[in-house]
Formats: structure tokens, C-alpha cells, sequence
């Protein structure tokens, strides 16, 4: 019986572990600290996708802006509703999320992406090559 009890208990655990980045999170602006959006991220098939959904704005700045910097078919697109998180994928070894790309809408630039859920918060690291910066996103409601 402790034996049944102890491997239901280590399956219960591992299943938790691997916590999903399905859902909603609010992106925090690095050097200010201050929420700058929520996006929502979605699985479609086996591949992970992520749409900006809401933008905190400062009352005097553009409330709905155009990404005039974004490459390819983004160019001159709305950033609300922008697909910025392309084709990740689900690693169960090292649960994480990886093989997608990352854009950043502010400067037009896209990123080789990584996530990862972390104490209920989600890591995103963008990088190219060795140099790479991680954000961590908080759930949103």
C-alpha cells in the first residue's frame, strides 16, 4: 500500500511541475518596472503562439499604435493583436518551451525565444547567439 501510495504521489509531483504557459501574462517593462502589456499565449496543434492582447499606455502616447519598425508582413501592423511569439515547442526533457522566435515590437528586432514557467511566473529569454536578456512575466487575471 505505501508503495502504491509513494508512486502516485511522484507522478501527482512531476505532473505539476511541468506547468503549461497557456494563458494570459502581463510583460514588465525592464527599466521602469511598470506593466507594458498582456499577451496571451495559445497552443495550436504541438506549437505554441503569443498575441499581444492589451497595452498599458501613458495617457499623452499613441493608445493603439503601428509597429513602423517590424519586419516582413508585421510592418506598419497594429501591436495590438500582433502575433510576437512564433512556433515554440514543448521540451518535456528539460521543460521548457524552445525552437520559436520572439519579436520585439519597440525596436522591430526578432529573437530566438526560450520559456519556461518558474514559481508561477514565466521566464522569456530572447537571444542571438550567446548574448540573450530574460524577462519574467507575471499571470494576469
Amino acid at each position: 500500500m505505501k508503495t502504491h501510495l509513494t508512486l502516485i504521489l511522484l507522478l501527482l509531483g512531476s505532473a505539476l511541475s511541468a506547468q503549461t504557459i497557456t494563458g494570459k501574462w502581463k510583460t514588465i517593462d525592464d527599466e521602469t518596472g511598470k506593466p507594458r502589456s498582456v499577451v496571451k499565449i495559445e497552443k495550436r496543434g504541438d506549437k505554441y503562439f503569443g498575441t499581444i492582447e492589451r497595452l498599458f499606455r501613458e495617457p499623452g502616447e499613441e493608445q493603439d499604435p503601428v509597429c513602423e519598425v517590424c519586419p516582413g508582413s508585421r510592418k506598419n501592423q497594429k501591436v495590438i493583436g500582433m502575433e510576437i511569439i512564433t512556433d515554440m515547442e514543448y521540451d518535456a526533457d528539460d521543460e521548457e518551451y524552445t525552437g520559436g522566435e520572439i519579436l520585439d515590437p519597440e525596436s522591430g528586432n526578432l529573437y530566438d525565444c526560450k520559456l519556461w514557467v518558474e514559481d508561477g511566473n514565466l521566464k522569456v529569454r530572447g537571444y542571438v547567439m550567446f548574448l540573450y536578456r530574460t524577462q519574467t512575466w507575471l499571470p494576469y487575471e
